[in-house]
């Protein structure tokens, strides 16, 4: 890390030789902080994003979201905020969400979601006026380095004229440290987050040399952008290759072949103890972003259970941080096997369920003019299962377009689903689910489905 040094006279370094004077560094961490390629505690130790992204400004009375977050396994919540693109989240709307993050053991990244697609999007905010609602937030977030990062811009330019991001960021990040902000930055890139013309990753050291706190960390967004998992370890290796602080700060998951390669995410992660945050946990317009329907913690989505309780999930890595009391011993193993840990147990099947049976239960999650979500929730009966098979018959003429979390067919009006390589082993009572999207014309009745376990 860098040290500062006051510049001092001649007179002055003799007198400090002749007493063996030293000279303290002009800068000394506070709270989370980088060193290296990692985000550290202020005690050192390494801290590893496992979280995803909660859109509070939104969905301001979905409080119990937090502990519902932690409940899952998360270390981590990025917290959407607005400072007047939408109805502006004040001081002490802030100080709850930290409190809240807080309460329930959970570091809080901070963002500001005003600068979306600035560029491109006219009614973005620019960067500069996301540092004046931090500066403008300061009496609020001092003092609590050891809890919250901030993300100065969410996706801070669209593709309108991406090269202006460096210089932008650069005098956002000057901005904030000469308002006195001690913080953990956070540096969303450009492209609407994807950076797929490579701006961010060709000027990254640029923006990282602008910090006189050396305490930037960088941030990509990976979607249909990404959606091998050549372009995704390509990029990856580039930022380790150079020894830049990166993390994944939002991402979804491949619902359909043009989607981002999520697995792939997943799993360089964490091999590479590279932070990651997935897109989100509740209330997006298009629900197939959803982890968890309604924003019920007992309802979760396919996308819900892969990211929380599948391989390379957040149950199986995360680890929380030693500010809350968590353990300061290297992260666990990750499970070699590709099934991931059970979800928690849904209710006890009745006494006259079978041993080695499972239920299916239909859920439309979604409807609108001609088109459909839909949701498959299966629950093993008293005794685990290896494997199940799902099967319905339309009605009304439905018809299944696209699907995930299952190998799907259709012959006719029947369709057989059945389990994926990774969610397909249940313990006794316990919940995955798939989804798919569908087409009806006239009447969407929900049909009777019977579930087969192996």
């Amino acid at each position: 890390m860098k040290r500062r040094l006051a510049v001092l006279s001649a007179a002055l370094l003799a007198a400090a030789a002749s007493v063996l004077f030293h000279v303290a560094p002009a800068y000394a961490a506070t709270g989370l902080h980088v060193s290296g390629t990692d985000i550290v505690e202020a005690n050192g130790q390494k801290f590893v994003m496992r979280g995803i992204n909660h859109m509070h400004t939104w969905y301001t009375n979905q409080t119990n979201s937090f502990a519902d977050i932690k409940a899952k396994g998360a270390n981590t919540v990025r917290v959407v905020l607005s400072g007047g693109r939408w109805t502006a989240n004040s001081a002490a709307d802030v100080t709850n969400v930290i409190n809240l993050c807080k309460a329930n053991r959970l570091i809080c990244v901070l963002e500001n979601h005003d600068t979306t697609g600035y560029g491109e999007d006219a009614a973005a905010y620019s960067l500069d006026q996301a540092a004046d609602y931090w500066i403008g937030l300061k009496s609020v977030l001092a003092g609590q380095e050891d809890y919250v990062v901030i993300n100065i811009g969410n996706e801070p330019i669209g593709n309108t004229n991406a090269g202006q991001w460096t210089a932008a960021t650069v005098a956002a990040i000057q901005k904030m440290r000469s308002n006195g902000f001690e913080h953990l930055l956070m540096i969303d890139a450009p492209n609407w987050g994807q950076d797929w013309q490579y701006v961010m990753r060709d000027n990254a050291q640029t923006v990282l040399d602008a910090d006189t706190r050396d305490n930037t960390v960088l941030s990509i967004h990976m979607y249909a952008v990404f959606n091998t998992a050549a372009s995704i370890t390509a990029y990856l290796d580039h930022f380790e290759s150079r020894g830049w602080p990166l993390v994944i700060g939002e991402f979804g998951w491949r619902f359909d072949s043009s989607q981002v390669d999520h697995e792939t995410i997943l799993a360089e992660s964490v091999n590479r103890d590279l932070g990651y945050l997935g897109w989100s946990w509740a209330g997006n317009t298009d629900p197939i972003l959803d982890m968890a329907t309604n924003f019920n913690p007992d309802q979760l989505t396919t996308w819900g259970e892969r990211i929380f309780n599948g391989a390379n999930g957040i149950k199986a890595t995360a680890r929380e941080a030693t500010v809350f009391g968590g353990p300061s011993s290297p992260s666990p193993s990750v499970p070699s096997s590709p099934s991931p840990s059970p979800s928690s147990p849904s209710p006890s099947p009745s006494p006259s369920t079978p041993t080695g049976a499972c239920t299916a239960t239909y859920t439309v999650t979604g409807q609108w003019p001609g088109g459909f979500q839909g949701d498959v929730k299966i629950t093993a009966g008293g005794a685990a299962i290896t494997g199940w098979t799902v099967t319905w018959t339309y009605a009304n003429g439905q018809t299944v377009s696209s699907h995930w979390g299952s190998t799907l067919t259709s012959s006719g009006s029947t369709v057989t689903a059945r389990n994926a390589g990774w969610n397909g082993r249940l313990s006794a009572g316990a919940s995955t689910s798939f989804g798919f999207l569908g087409s009806w014309t006239g009447t969407n009745s929900v049909p009777a489905v019977t579930c087969t376990a192996s």
